[in-house]
């Protein structure tokens, strides 16, 4: 079973780590998984996430006080905008737009309703 935590944990790292370079992705929620699998599977994965420089702090502030980063916010709102403005210029049904419109605005009620760091 720890092999099936470890290899989740590491594709969700991967994914997280696409999401620094991918504004479209998100990177936090997938950090956090990434830390939930190794704390599964390894101590010594565990250990290295949450006390490597670049995905660390995130992970340390969201597990301490539920905090997510002003920056962090900023991006996921642009990230959040640009996907809707693709879906837009794509010309999805109204019928997906309304949906996606009331699920997105509900994640950015979620993300600036949660304490900045």
């Amino acid at each position: 079973m720890k092999i099936l935590w470890t290899c989740a944990g590491l594709t969700a790292l991967a994914l997280g780590a696409i999401g620094i370079l991918l504004p479209l992705l998100p990177t936090v929620p997938f950090l956090i998984l990434a830390a939930f699998c190794f704390a599964r599977s390894s101590e010594r994965l565990h250990d290295w996430l949450l006390t490597h420089p670049t995905f660390g702090p995130p992970i340390e502030d969201w597990n301490q006080h539920g905090a997510i980063r002003p920056a962090a916010k900023r991006l996921a709102t642009l990230s959040i905008a640009a996907a809707f403005g693709i879906s837009l210029f794509l010309g999805v049904k109204t019928t997906v737009l309304i949906i996606q419109a009331v699920v997105l605005s509900l994640v950015l009620l979620f993300i600036w309703s949660r304490p900045g760091s």
